[in-house]
């Protein structure tokens, strides 16, 4: 038997108004409360207005979940990561993107989830983010094999890429990224313009635009100035895998004096085997990296690099969602110049 069990309210805590109460405090009926509260839909200027004063002075709180009916709307956005979770806990580059993406919606009453889709398991994400659980989703650090911009267009979530998509036609994704052509080809004529001859590059993931682009604006640089365009080698933008990519560089061309290196964090990882290796950055070789996210003022010595402004490509991407939620018709892309913060390294 449970009936007997007693029930303690504590009298001292007053009950949380509710929608009756708001409504009888606007003089208004529950249903116009009810629409008032959750989009002002079929509801007079001065009923809303009765509405919000009553909401105010009495401090009620809507039930999200019944607004989520009315509206159907569940006020929050994915950030969507198709990286391993070790990856986005410790790149920096992920801390910007929250940080931009939380400043594009602090004015609004949207909250972020995060979605980490690890490898193979993207038909999962794309079913989270079709079945309702969210209006729409950012989604960073896009691989090809992913394939997440085809899904999402197929599946008509709301969407804003931070980086290039690779495997569906750009004019129907909407998407936001710097000019990482150009980064790379800025980054590598410094290093031409330095006096440096024999130019090599640790380059970024080849299923990442991130990649692909930044070693093409390496190559247009390189052979621009008559130089070969042999020495690459390939990393995944994380510092062990700069570190596997130097001592595969310094064996199979030992004569390099510079490299551009596509990541701050493949840089750091490259710095430490340069200085295992004897070789004196900048003296023996100059180095540049990409991103200055932070990684590159702590190295020794300090990284020039190019600048990659996620925090503020995060928070466009964010705004272009809240537009694309609000009705607005499709933007361009959005592409950010690359500039270049010289340092020690070069």
């Amino acid at each position: 038997m449970v009936d007997n069990i007693p029930v303690h309210v504590d009298p001292a805590r007053p009950a949380a108004p509710t929608l009756e109460q708001v409504a009888e405090r606007a003089g208004v009926s529950r249903s116009t409360a009810s629409r008032a509260i959750n989009g002002g839909l079929r509801v007079s200027p001065e009923a809303l207005a009765s509405v919000e004063a009553a909401v105010t002075d009495l401090g009620y709180t809507p039930n999200r979940a019944a607004r989520s009916l009315v509206t159907k709307r569940t006020d929050s956005i994915a950030l969507v990561v198709p990286e391993p979770d070790e990856r986005v806990l410790s790149d920096p580059f992920f801390a910007g993107t929250l940080n931009g993406l939380s400043t594009s919606l602090a004015d609004s009453d949207m909250q972020v989830v995060l979605v980490i889709a690890r490898p193979g398991e993207s038909e999962r994400t794309v079913r989270y983010l079709r079945n309702g659980h969210v209006d729409g989703a950012i989604v960073v650090s896009h691989h090809a094999n992913d394939e997440l911009d085809r899904a999402l267009q197929l599946s008509r979530v709301p969407n804003v890429f931070v980086g290039r998509p690779l495997s569906a036609d750009e004019r129907d994704v909407q998407y936001v990224d710097t000019d990482n052509v150009e980064g790379g080809r800025l980054a590598t004529q410094h290093l031409i313009d330095r006096g440096c001859r024999r130019i090599a590059t640790i380059a970024g993931p080849e299923d990442m635009s991130a990649g692909i682009d930044r070693l093409t604006g390496w190559r247009n640089a390189i052979r621009a100035a008559g130089m070969p365009d042999d020495a690459v080698v390939r990393g995944d933008f994380t510092m062990a895998s700069g570190t596997i990519a130097a001592r595969e560089l310094l064996a199979r061309f030992p004569d390099v004096d510079a490299i551009f290196i596509a990541s701050d964090l493949m840089a750091a990882g490259a710095l430490s085997v340069l200085a295992e290796h004897g070789r004196e950055v900048p003296n023996d070789i100059a180095v540049v990296g990409y991103d200055n996210l932070g990684v590159a003022a702590s190295t020794t010595p300090p990284l020039t690099s190019v600048i990659q402004p996620v925090v503020a490509m995060a928070r466009a991407a964010g705004a272009r969602l809240l537009d694309q939620l609000n009705g607005a018709p499709p933007s361009p892309p959005l592409i950010f110049a690359p500039e270049l913060v010289i340092r020690a390294s070069a």
